[in-house]
């Protein structure tokens, strides 16, 4: 599994599809096409073309929250919040073989989504972002650090756990010291997408 993922990011249509592309140029090789509050009609075709994208670049495509469209596009997988389509049902809809990945936002939640099954965690948010609307409680390392220690302590195989919210280059070393499998990045490598390439040295 990638251990760098871009959460799509855009106010249009038209600049999701941009950010998206500017991504995959750049060498992204999993994007997680997130478009709160979109129009419905505006939000399926984004899918259809992200997919379309993905699969040109020979890149993952993963769906946030919708598990219908993530279906109907044949996409790669889904990722699911906590107040989502359970990952039980998202299965159901999906079939063995697509990605399912689950927001976590403190130790029970991430042995709930263990439980759960789902194929990689997304922990956070690491720092602040205003790319989400109801910022869940900000964790910080500290609590990254409790939380891959109470796993440890409860003798239980490390996830892979994807550190999210406000996640930044300079944090790649720390987090890997943690325990922390991979990160998903949105606002700066919409910014700057030719950090990528950075990312990916300092997640070797």
């Amino acid at each position: 599994m990638e251990k760098l993922q871009y959460i799509s990011q855009g106010f249009t249509k038209a600049e999701q599809e941009l950010n998206i592309k500017k991504a995959l140029d750049n060498g992204i090789k999993w994007i997680q096409v997130r478009w709160k509050n979109a129009p419905e009609k505006e939000f399926i075709k984004l899918c259809e073309n992200s997919k379309l994208l993905c699969s040109e670049y020979q890149s993952v495509c993963i769906i946030n929250d919708h598990v219908q469209i993530a279906k109907d596009i044949d996409a790669d997988g889904v990722h699911l919040g906590l107040k989502d389509t359970s990952i039980d049902i998202a299965r159901q809809i999906l079939g063995e073989n697509k990605i399912i990945g689950g927001t976590a936002n403190s130790i029970s939640d991430v042995l709930q989504r263990m439980n759960e099954s789902c194929d990689y965690i997304g922990l956070g948010p690491l720092r602040f972002t205003s790319t989400k609307e109801q910022l869940s409680p900000i964790l910080g390392f500290e609590e990254y650090k409790k939380i891959i220690q109470g796993l440890k302590e409860k003798g239980l195989e490390i996830p892979k756990i994807f550190a999210i919210g406000g996640v930044v280059l300079n944090d790649i070393e720390l987090l890997q010291k943690i325990g922390i499998y991979g990160v998903a990045v949105s606002g700066q490598i919409t910014n700057q997408p030719s950090i990528i390439n950075e990312f990916k040295i300092a997640m070797q």
